[in-house]
């Protein structure tokens, strides 16, 4: 090989990997018209490919930003009949009382800015990219060869923590990995966790008491789950507990679970808008109250299944995941978490671990930053594995052993993440109209994530990639609804 052709190479996958896509597409073009019969001209000229679908994703990204703004300014979120939080944004002249054109409550643009510019970009025990790790509070927990439905006792969830502090170089998260019965509390199962597990670790606080959410202050090993905001308007039942949480200082991990066509929009683009949009406003909100505090963008995109239930062993769901986890991590700086390897299958099978297994391959690929909930779920959440847990940790080291003789040469897989121009008017509609699933432009994007599927599919083949790409990204997306 070239020696000059080698250094363009080597600088085009350093721009590449800081999403500088325009300009690392200029190194690989160099490569293609100086060196065309250098082995590096065949590979670099799939990469200007790539480079042209990574400049466009990544716009389509910065346009989920700037619509999720323009929810906030132009539709506004639903909060009138949450007098304490109306209260709260216009003593701090937040609201855009002028607008007369918004379906609810609009925000000043301006007041926008200022507040995410005070969001920390940065968290201080970050674990860094592809950051597997446990969550979710599934309410039950999975017994071999028994099928009560039960949270998990005092001595289960001591020996929970035993091994998951065992299972730190895959376990780079530990989130509350299920619910314990009514002799533990979530303050006491919390203190537990902290003796335990000495990586980064995620609770949820509403039925802690006030004294006891305080247990999390100045910790940067720990952040405090919460959540406000559904279908842009506010859970009601969640008021105190988020207030409280913003204004006790503890890190915060903002919650959004929207399930496309069902509390959110149903196209990629238009579901991540909507989710964007409400996470933002709950960022603002805690903003207001405590500038400056850690806010986690927890952005969870989900899809369901023929019956409209959640449904993790839908390819769409790692996708829709790694997709917004590219926003933060390629637009906004937010610290973000996702969710993926998980399965809708309620016993530990081996289809079950290769569900998961497949999940985790494709957010390892397409690099989010942390992931919960990928090891020792079952049933989309609603139950957690212990067995399950220690099998995927080990399937977990064996594809990071399989992926680092890789990890050097791979830049960014395009995601071929689809456009939607009508996706803010579809926002629109589905406020007017009180819910997304019946409006004219869920129905007109109900393929999406089928048809995102299948192309990532077909790019994937024509384009030639290595083995180990291929092998990382069909599997997965051969599963669709199974």
């Amino acid at each position: 090989m070239n020696q000059n052709a080698v250094e363009l190479h080597q600088t085009a996958l350093g721009l590449e990997r800081a999403f500088d896509f325009q300009t690392a597409r200029k190194r690989y073009q160099d490569i293609v018209d100086h060196f065309p019969s250098d082995p590096l001209a065949q590979t670099a000229k799939t990469k200007v490919r790539d480079m042209d679908d990574l400049i466009a994703e990544k716009e389509t990204y910065q346009r989920i930003h700037e619509n999720g703004r323009r929810v906030l300014t132009e539709i506004g979120m639903n909060i009138v009949d949450a007098p304490e939080l109306m209260e709260i944004l216009a003593e701090a002249d937040a609201i855009d009382f002028d607008n007369s054109t918004a379906v609810f409550v609009p925000l000043k643009a301006d007041y926008i800015d200022r507040c995410l510019d005070q969001v920390p970009r940065a968290l201080e025990r970050d674990p860094g990219s592809r950051a597997f790790g446990t969550g979710a509070t599934p309410p039950f927990l999975k017994r071999p060869n028994d099928d009560r439905l039960m949270g998990a006792s005092r001595e289960e969830f001591n020996e929970i923590v035993r091994v998951v502090g065992s299972q730190t170089d895959v376990t780079a998260i530990f989130s509350l990995p299920v619910a314990t019965e009514r002799a533990m509390s979530g303050y006491e199962a919390a203190q537990v966790m902290e003796k335990g597990f000495k990586g980064l670790k995620m609770t949820a606080t509403p039925k802690m008491n006030d004294e006891e959410v305080l247990f999390l202050k100045g910790k940067p090993d720990w952040v405090d789950g919460t959540s406000l905001i559904v279908n842009l308007g506010v859970m009601k039942n969640m008021i105190r507990p988020f207030l409280r949480s913003c204004r006790s200082g503890n890190q915060l991990l903002l919650l959004d679970l929207t399930i496309a066509g069902q509390s959110g929009a149903q196209s990629p683009e238009s579901l991540l808008t909507q989710i964007h949009a409400q996470v933002l406003f709950m960022m603002i909100l805690a903003q207001t109250l405590n500038p400056g505090v850690v806010t986690v963008h927890g952005g969870i995109p989900g899809v369901a299944d023929s019956k409209g239930d959640l449904s993790y062993t839908s390819p769409a769901q790692p996708l829709l995941n790694a997709a917004m986890g590219r926003v933060n991590r390629w637009i906004t700086g937010f610290p973000s978490a996702q969710s993926g390897g998980s399965t809708s299958l309620t016993e530990v099978t081996e289809e079950a671990l290769a569900q998961s297994a497949r999940s985790r391959g494709l957010m390892r690929l397409y690099e989010p930053h942390i992931v919960r909930h990928a090891l020792g779920a079952l049933a989309s959440l609603n139950f957690f594995s212990l067995e399950k847990y220690l099998e995927d940790c080990q399937r977990e080291r064996e594809a990071v052993k399989a992926f680092e003789p890789h990890r050097a040469s791979l830049g960014v897989a395009p995601m071929f993440f689809p456009r939607d121009d009508q996706a803010l008017d579809g926002l629109r509609e589905g406020a007017e109209k009180g819910n997304p699933r019946n409006t004219d432009h869920t129905l007109v994007h109900i393929e999406d994530m089928v048809n995102w599927n299948k192309r990532i599919a077909k790019e994937v083949q024509a384009r030639g990639y290595d083995p180990y790409l291929q092998q990382t990204i069909l599997p997965a997306l051969a599963h669709e609804g199974r």
